[in-house]
């Protein structure tokens, strides 16, 4: 192989976080979201490394029925849980013939499942509370409606009710509780089964558990929190194990004289004569591309700071730190031992758009031991 770019995806460290979800959020059940090919780590084998672990009675989630089907074409018999649920006649279809669960979510989806009778029997059904998000969901004064007319489909009788929190993430925002407390008013008196908990819920806030957990960037190895505040949320969350190690090798190491500048745009100088290392990878293959020079790395272990701008296929690295370095010599980009969510904060971005961003030229190899 002449280019050695890769990400190598750890099933056990997979497995582990979703122990972590199993006991932040006893006895609920859990819904595994994979969406966005598993959050760029590949749906298929990581649906089936977590069905390994999970109950009979646990789920998968995604985006599209297109998601779905995939997963049923890699043996997945847990239900499945569209999030977007569905947009015409032909979805039903696929829907039944898969038997595929779905979120609905808009008026124009409950019309649709009216005019479809002969299409609609017995498909499971969430209906979606839009409590404060203002994305996806009925409106709080709408719900009971919607429910009864729903359930007067003829869908299946067991509609579950969810919501999603919007600020979950920040443990200091009061916004996650006034949405658990409005939910909980709505769904009161209804003996419907309730998701409302993301990661960061799971971790973060009991009160918004319901009967099923929906965890996702846990399940890869990243912190959902913006802020790592002392508390036993971040506790926990800190030993979360990342799930994908991206790495890359030096293919060339030059010495470089004082004042000469690095890469395009020449925008970063060197203060000394030094040894600059040239690594396989760049934006072409998910890097990206607004890192700043010093956006650490790790070469053979240890940390060296990005200089000058990511190219698409390399990047630079100030190697004066580094002794015994060679061409072939392992780089780290993130993953184990480099939390992507320093190098997100580096490129001011989220860990979730690095992730879903490693571009397929990147080999991907898959692990299931320590």
């Amino acid at each position: 192989m002449s280019r050695v770019t890769r990400a190598t995806i750890n099933l056990t460290a997979l497995k582990y976080n979703l122990a972590i979800v199993k006991k932040s959020a006893p006895p609920q059940k859990i819904m595994a979201v994979v969406k966005a090919d598993a959050y760029g780590h590949g749906m298929a084998r990581v649906a089936q490394a977590l069905k390994e672990v999970l109950s009979e009675q646990d789920a998968f989630a995604v985006a599209s029925i297109d998601e779905a089907v995939m997963l049923r074409a890699v043996g997945i018999t847990n239900s499945i849980v569209v999030l977007e649920g569905f947009n015409s006649s032909a979805d039903l279809t696929l829907i039944q013939q898969h038997n595929i669960s779905v979120v609905i979510h808009h008026i124009s989806q409950l019309i649709l499942l009216e005019l479809q009778a002969e299409q609609v029997k017995n498909i499971k059904c969430w209906l979606k509370i839009d409590t404060g998000m203002h994305r996806l969901g009925f409106a709080p004064d709408d719900v009971k409606k919607m429910y009864q007319r729903l359930l007067n489909t003829g869908v299946d009788t067991d509609i579950g009710l969810m919501t999603h929190l919007a600020n979950a993430d920040d443990r200091g925002d009061s916004k996650s509780e006034q949405q658990v407390e409005l939910f909980n008013q709505i769904v009161s008196g209804n003996p419907a089964e309730t998701s409302l908990a993301n990661s960061a819920a799971i971790l973060g806030w009991p009160t918004a558990h319901g009967h099923w957990v929906r965890p996702g960037i846990m399940l890869y190895g990243v912190n959902p929190f913006v802020y790592s505040t002392e508390n036993e949320a971040n506790k926990l969350a800190a030993t979360l194990k990342p799930v994908m190690t991206l790495s890359a090798a030096l293919i060339a190491i030059n010495k470089i004289s004082k004042d000469e500048t690095i890469g395009y745009g020449s925008t970063w100088s060197c203060p000394e004569d030094m040894l600059v290392g040239v690594v396989s990878i760049g934006y072409g293959d998910g890097y990206p591309r607004h890192a700043p020079s010093g956006t650490p790395v790790l070469v053979n272990g240890k940390r060296a700071a990005l200089i000058g701008r990511v190219s698409m296929d390399m990047i630079m690295v100030d190697l004066r730190q580094q002794t015994d370095v060679k061409v072939g010599d392992e780089v780290t980009l993130w993953g184990d031992g480099l939390p992507v969510e320093e190098i997100a904060a580096a490129a001011d971005t989220i860990g979730y758009e690095l992730l879903c961003g490693v571009t397929r030229r990147v080999v991907f190899e898959y692990k299931d031991s320590e």
